[in-house]
């Protein structure tokens, strides 16, 4: 065996761990202030928080659980079963609307 042989055929680069924490401070402080400093409506309020949301999973999805260095098939495991949670959490929040 050759000292290449156990050497991962990918490289990339390793992402910057405490920017990521900071944009995600960063969009932490902008929910919190949305939801109780601005005066908007109740219904942009929850699809602003709702974007921000998202956009965090996103970050936490992809670099701190590594999905963005990985190979499709298993990113499509991961979003398989999105829809499904989308499909629940409008039904709870449809529930609670009533």
């Amino acid at each position: 065996m050759t000292a290449t042989s156990s050497q991962p055929s990918e490289t990339h680069k390793r992402p910057n761990y405490l920017l990521i924490w900071l944009y995600l401070f960063i969009l932490t402080v902008a929910e919190v202030s949305l939801a109780f400093e601005l005066p908007l409506s109740r219904n942009l309020k929850l699809l602003l928080l709702l974007f921000l949301a998202i956009w965090k999973a996103l970050l936490v999805a992809l670099y701190f659980m590594h999905l963005k260095f990985e190979r499709w098939r298993l990113r499509v495991i991961f979003i398989i079963p999105i829809p499904l949670a989308i499909i629940l959490v409008s039904a709870v929040i449809m529930e609670h609307v009533r």
